[in-house]
């Protein structure tokens, strides 16, 4: 179909999303609905300006994310519709404001840290630690916080490890990471947040120049003091690894487990064969509805078709990985918990250049949770009815705020 012959259809009503809670792993029900009856739409955010396209289908997501012709760093400072009351200001903003080449040249220097070897000293590290957290847990006694035990202590040991951050500092830097992924009290907590971990990433980029070691620090300050990058990029990207690897892969890998918990056979079916879980490692990717609402949007340079529609120059669009995750056309009975599923992979971590810079340590966090807590705890299960676990409130990445469990 041409542009010219879709160019006349009447554009989709403009339907306003307010982004609501959901019940813990409830999908939600806006997303679900435009993927079945109007995939390409139109909508408006709590926030900011005028509207936006919402893409939903697997293949239209994959197009968008990865199609040079929509840009993000157009988006910076328009006042877009969005879920926050704060707009981007700069392109000081962060990578993921960035377009190729430029962002492209940044990911490389990061991939230096993401090496096989980096990866091979993470995972004993990781299950090291992870035994230590469930040998407290263990002490405490039947029932505990999985949550306050697990789930929120290790992302944020091995992000700091990775970064490069000494192990007696690990508690202080935990301290602002939820708050930079909230929603409640956005201006003053975020920023607050914000501030506080830019000036330690300053401070710690700072000390890797005078003492490298094998971090993510050591490489980003490395490639500051040769000019390959700015310290503000520097400064960027060590945050952004810093939260997609803490705040993010708490709340996931939370999630991950609370489906385990409440789908009994599949759980079993672990316990009987631990090398399953990294496949199911994967389903639980694209089975849990990891965040709430959409992410960061993109800008049409041009005049793109799209699902019988034409998104002009210059309109935003924001894809919905989560709706694609659920995708019948991609994922057959999309609400099953498969872990004998086959075909294309989830869109858990994005796609196209700004596919997330931390899946590769997510993916491994998640399979030593999984493997560690039945390891230990063959008969783990929830304390509560499933319907009583509470989650978070007013979070951008939707996870339990606890996770009671006994054994």
């Amino acid at each position: 179909m041409t542009l010219e012959s879709t160019a006349a259809q009447p554009a989709p009503e403009v339907r306003f999303w307010p982004v609501d809670d959901l019940d813990r792993l409830t999908p939600d029900p806006f997303l679900d609905a435009v993927l079945r009856d109007e995939p390409v739409t139109r909508i408006r955010l709590p926030y900011g300006e005028g509207h936006a396209w919402l893409v939903t289908r697997y293949d239209d997501v994959r197009l968008v994310t990865s199609d040079p012709r929509f840009s993000r760093e157009r988006v910076v400072g328009r006042p877009v519709t969005t879920m926050a009351p704060t707009p981007v200001a700069s392109h000081t903003a962060g990578l993921q404001y960035i377009d190729p080449p430029r962002h492209t040249g940044l990911r490389r220097v990061v991939a230096r840290a993401f090496t096989a070897r980096s990866m091979e000293r993470l995972r004993p590290m990781t299950e090291r630690i992870a035994h230590q957290l469930l040998d407290a847990m263990e002490e405490s006694g039947s029932p505990a916080d999985l949550m306050e035990h697990l789930h929120t202590p290790l992302p944020i040991a091995v992000v700091c490890w990775f970064l490069g951050v000494d192990e007696g500092d690990w508690r202080a830097w935990a301290g602002h990471s939820e708050a930079l992924l909230s929603q409640a009290d956005a201006k003053e907590r975020n920023r607050s947040a914000r501030e506080t971990t830019r000036a330690r990433v300053v401070d710690l980029l700072r000390r890797r120049r005078d003492e490298p070691a094998e971090d993510l620090a050591t490489v980003l300050a490395a490639a500051a003091a040769s000019g390959e990058i700015t310290d503000d990029e520097a400064v960027s990207l060590a945050m952004a690894v810093y939260v997609s690897g803490g705040h993010a892969v708490r709340n996931n890998s939370g999630s991950m487990m609370y489906a385990l918990l409440t789908h009994p056979e599949q759980l079993d079916r672990l316990r009987r064969d631990p090398g399953l879980v990294p496949r199911a490692v994967e389903e639980l990717y694209r089975f849990v509805p990891h965040r709430n609402g959409v992410g960061i949007p993109r800008i049409a340079l041009e005049d793109v078709e799209l699902g019988g529609h034409v998104i002009k120059e210059g309109d935003v669009v924001y894809n919905a990985y989560v709706a694609a995750n659920r995708d019948p056309a991609a994922f057959p009975d999309p609400d099953a918990l498969d872990f004998d599923r086959e075909g294309p992979g989830h869109l858990a971590f994005g796609f196209g250049p700004h596919f997330c810079l931390a899946s590769l340590m997510a993916r491994m966090e998640a399979d030593v949770m999984i493997t560690t807590v039945l390891g230990r705890f063959p008969e783990l299960r929830l304390a509560v009815p499933g319907d009583r676990v509470e989650f978070q409130r007013e979070g951008l990445i939707r996870g339990p705020r606890s996770l009671p469990v006994a054994w």
